[in-house]
């Protein structure tokens, strides 16, 4: 089994990934510490080597062959690709993205050793560079492979990493990359979000936790609602909920990690 795991800076990704190594025995190749170290070598910041990648594709392309070359030479082998763009070079995989939200993102990395080439002076620092860093490599992947890494529909599975901890999440990936294996490498895509970024507190009323009380319960104890998707409108990273309420306001009562979204024009 092949997965590819992709996501927003300060997701956890790497985190997740060596969880499913450490429990589940997957091999990990990270072409983000390959960046880092290099980075390092070369004495600059991680932003200041992407900023370089945009004028010598050559790194680039060290790290795409590899990532080619490594799939298929191990067919047979559990690996995870922990890798911005190894959903594009490894030929057959479960695709992976782990979002998060810009806030907690950069309280992540100002609490994270990163090294020298990762370090920040305060959480707007750190939030700015995440912010300049992602369109950097946005803008550097559109050029030089006319991908979107940012796009969705890429993916076989979105999860959001905001209000969830790894373990769940890394749980979560395996059972849907097994269902993939299962049903011959063929998946529906899906995207899960906590019911905590679609509600407040406040959203929820006296007479809501009544009337649902029922539906709360048989979601109790389960990590992911997926037989009902809900329908969600999208302005940047806030999500408002069109259709589906009262299965999402459940699912908060309940404190379930997921739900499963659907973003609509």
């Amino acid at each position: 089994m092949h997965i590819t795991i992709t996501g927003n800076l300060g997701s956890g990704k790497s985190t997740i990934c060596k969880l499913l190594s450490d429990k589940y025995q997957f091999e990990i190749y990270s072409t983000g510490k390959v960046q880092r170290e290099l980075a390092r070598e070369m004495s600059m910041t991680t932003l200041e080597l992407n900023q370089l990648m945009r004028s010598d594709h050559k790194y680039d392309h060290m790290i795409d062959d590899a990532t080619a070359r490594i799939s298929r030479e191990n067919p047979d082998k559990n690996i995870i690709f922990d890798s911005r763009l190894a959903w594009n070079f490894v030929e057959s995989s479960f695709k992976v993205f782990v979002s998060v939200s810009t806030d907690v993102a950069a309280e992540r990395v100002m609490n994270d050793n990163r090294g020298e080439e990762e370090r920040y002076q305060s959480y707007e620092e750190a939030r700015r560079m995440l912010v300049e860093r992602a369109a950097t490599e946005s803008v550097r992947y559109k050029e030089i492979y006319k991908v979107n890494y940012m796009d969705f529909s890429n993916y076989d599975l979105v999860i959001d990493s905001t209000y969830c901890t790894p373990d769940i999440i890394a749980e979560i990936i395996l059972d849907e990359a097994k269902e993939y294996e299962k049903n011959g490498k063929q998946a529906q895509s899906k995207m899960l979000v906590s019911p905590y970024r679609l509600l407040k507190e406040d959203d929820i009323s006296k007479d809501d936790r009544q009337s649902l009380e029922n539906i709360a319960k048989e979601y109790e104890k389960v990590s992911r609602i997926t037989d009902k998707i809900i329908k969600v409108k999208k302005n940047d990273e806030t999500f408002t909920v069109v259709e589906g309420i009262e299965y999402v306001k459940a699912a908060y009562i309940a404190d379930v990690p997921y739900v499963s979204i659907k973003v609509i024009d």
